[in-house]
């Protein structure tokens, strides 16, 4: 077995160990398009059109995963969503 091998498999170790969490946002019949936008863009740092984009799937589809990451950095985000009146969890 080759070094260039065993550095392979160490990263897909690694890769397969990391456990992202998700922020995952519900619709409701309550909050406004423009409300939705500019919250995901304060709490999740998204851009306009990601925050557009994520809020029309919301619509649509029921629910949309809105930011992944470690729980230590989705837990104050997830709670700024739920501050402003969205429905959302971290899953």
């Amino acid at each position: 077995m080759s070094t260039k091998e065993k550095i392979q498999e160490q990263l897909e170790v690694d890769t397969l160990e990391k456990n992202n969490n998700e922020i995952v946002l519900y619709n409701d019949d309550v909050n406004t398009f423009d409300h939705v936008i500019n919250t995901l863009m304060y709490a999740c740092d998204h851009t306009p059109e990601q925050a557009e984009q994520c809020s029309i799937l919301v619509h649509y589809k029921g629910k949309c995963t809105v930011k992944t990451g470690d729980y230590e950095d989705l837990k104050p985000r997830c709670s700024k969503l739920l501050e402003a009146g969205l429905s959302a969890e971290i899953v």
